[in-house]
């Protein structure tokens, strides 16, 4: 089944595959030839900055073998491979570079799995933007942030760094959000865009199945809940506050904005959906006209 599944990705997405875990393979053999060999001093520095100098290498090559889109692909991905590979190693650590380390590879898995499930689902949208590395400057201030608390918490408390059950419940939480996540872009397919759309295609199809029987938005629950079990991963207590707060801020608009267009792309057939489906996030109802009932006898929807 899983060779069938690698037949139908696109040729993008199998480059970024081969890519990516071969600079895991790389990097991690790198990282970990160096502990096992028990370096002197000198060379543990050349160690740590050796990951830095195979990477420019390995980015030449492919600068030099590859252009445009594919080189772009290819990058992102063994760069993502490569941040994997450096959160297996920290990982290992006993103090709080543990936490960071399964933040890493939680983080790095993330980005390239949503450029792998576009490749796989509907790979006519497939862009560089499908990594979603430059989502918005808010994501990467959000991410800046939660890196800076980690940082100064693990040098002034580190202590606090050292609760790794707590750690692990985030892990698990990544990991649940993200299931849920990719499963609805498996669920809906070609339905499925990373922007809100304002034009209905002809071959765009409400999907109530799967996943979306069990909530409206499965693919903003699954972030939802990943984002804020980063912060528990990293064990920053004021991120995760912001983080949950500035979530469910985003995807209130968010669900509120995609919902119009929803009730115009489907009229009375989503908001017969939307009586029997939640949202799927906490206190956030979605766009809910209070004349529903009176539109759907008139079949009137205008928005």
């Amino acid at each position: 089944m899983d060779v069938i599944m690698l037949k139908n990705v696109c040729p993008a997405g199998r480059q970024a595959l081969f890519c990516f875990f071969l600079a895991l393979l790389i990097f991690t053999t790198s990282f970990f030839s160096g502990s096992a060999l028990g370096y002197t001093s000198e060379l543990w520095a050349l160690t740590y900055w050796g990951p830095a100098l195979y990477f420019c290498l390995f980015n030449f090559i492919l600068r030099y073998c590859y252009k445009g889109f594919t080189y772009e692909v290819l990058v992102r991905s063994a760069f993502l491979g490569t941040v994997f590979a450096t959160g297996i190693y920290m990982a290992t650590f006993e103090d709080g570079l543990r936490v960071f380390g399964l933040y890493t590879m939680v983080l790095s898995m993330f980005h390239f799995s949503e450029f792998m499930a576009v490749a796989l689902t509907n790979p006519r949208t497939l862009t560089i933007d499908s990594f979603i590395l430059n989502h918005s400057v808010q994501y990467g201030v959000a991410a800046v942030s939660s890196w800076i608390e980690w940082g100064v918490e693990y040098y002034f408390f580190p202590e606090m760094k050292t609760y790794f059950w707590v750690s692990a419940l985030g892990v698990v939480m990544c990991i649940g959000g993200e299931l849920l996540r990719k499963s609805a872009m498996f669920t809906a397919k070609t339905n499925f865009n990373h922007t809100v759309q304002y034009v209905k295609r002809p071959d765009h199809q409400l999907v109530t199945h799967g996943v979306y029987a069990i909530c409206r938005h499965p693919s903003y629950v699954g972030w939802f809940y990943w984002s804020i079990g980063t912060q528990i991963t990293l064990l920053n207590p004021f991120c995760f506050i912001v983080y949950a707060l500035a979530s469910w801020t985003f995807f209130r608009e968010r669900v509120f904005a995609e919902e119009l267009t929803l009730l115009a792309f489907f009229g009375p057939q989503y908001a017969e959906y939307q009586t029997k489906v939640g949202t799927g996030l906490p206190f956030i109802q979605g766009h809910v006209p209070s004349n529903t009932r009176q539109d759907l006898r008139d079949d009137h929807w205008s928005y």
